[in-house]
């Protein structure tokens, strides 16, 4: 009987070793939306993130929770050989407008896609192998499509170029006499944003036209926001290969006046953020109640 009950004691130790290593996080929220002159809606979010971790290795799943079932949304494994970093995605997302359908290619009209959203499905799992070179503070890194990705920092800037295919894509950030500075150029396509702090404001613009002030302090903050007006695009047919011109294709975009946000934040004592957002686009009030841990 004693040697039974060191057995499960000693299994009981591992177990709770073993489960150490496990990490819970997540999050949830609640919205009620009175969508200006329409009728009101109320809508539901919760996610679980699970993280475990042995010795180099660490391997992540997501997951949405608030659906009818439980729905995978992410699984990585990263892990460290030597100056050797291996990462795995595990998890084909789901690329293409749910309710897209070939038909919608076919008739040239955007049926129920989502405007904007790729067209035909495409697999985004796969391997990079990331290699710490004796160059400055480079890391270069190779995928299973043969993307060769090589970033690093220097002088306070941090740099990465990936060459593929598809066109080349080269990103720089960094802080410049209290700017924050990002640019990418993407296939010849250059987008850029530039943040700073005036008076307690932290101000925020991008190419785009966006503008963001932020207000306040962490757990009481008011957010405004002016947000372009949206260029109509076609729709570009692509094919289930992503081999053409127009890759695996996107739906029209319709053309949309610009708009503003107001959103204000605020810590609960009970953990939770209530938040209110109000949008001139359609005239509605937004109530969030949310939590993460």
């Amino acid at each position: 009987m004693k040697k039974l009950i060191a057995l499960f004691a000693v299994s009981a130790m591992a177990s709770t070793s073993a489960m150490s290593a496990i990490a819970l996080s997540g999050a949830a929220s609640v919205s009620y939306d009175d969508n200006g002159s329409k009728p009101s809606a109320t809508s539901y979010d919760a996610d679980l993130l699970v993280t475990g971790t042995a010795g180099t290795t660490t391997v992540t799943v997501g997951a949405d929770v608030d659906g009818a079932s439980f729905a995978t949304t992410s699984a990585a494994m990263t892990t460290t050989i030597g100056p050797v970093t291996v990462t795995a995605d595990m998890h084909d997302e789901v690329s293409a407008d749910a309710l897209g359908t070939n038909t919608a290619v076919a008739s040239g009209t955007n049926a129920t896609g989502t405007a904007g959203e790729q067209i035909f499905e495409s697999s985004d799992t796969g391997v990079t192998i990331s290699l710490d070179a004796p160059i400055g503070d480079a890391t270069v890194g190779v995928d299973n499509s043969g993307n060769v990705t090589i970033t690093g920092t220097w002088s306070g800037i941090t740099m990465s170029h990936t060459s593929k295919s598809a066109g080349d894509t080269t990103t720089a950030a960094g802080s410049i006499a209290g700017m924050d500075v990002s640019v990418t150029n993407k296939a010849g396509d250059t987008t850029w944003s530039l943040g700073t702090t005036v008076s307690g404001v932290a101000l925020t613009l991008a190419s785009s036209k966006k503008v963001t002030a932020t207000f306040g302090l962490a757990g009481n903050t008011m957010v405004v926001s002016s947000n372009p007006a949206v260029t109509a695009a076609v729709q570009k047919d692509g094919n289930s290969a992503g081999t053409g011109t127009n890759g695996y294709g996107t739906r029209l975009v319709a053309s949309a006046k610009s708009y503003s946000t107001v959103a204000i934040s605020r810590s609960l004592t009970s953990g939770a953020t209530l938040a209110a957002t109000y949008s001139t686009s359609d005239d509605s009030l937004t109530l969030k109640a949310s939590v993460a841990f």
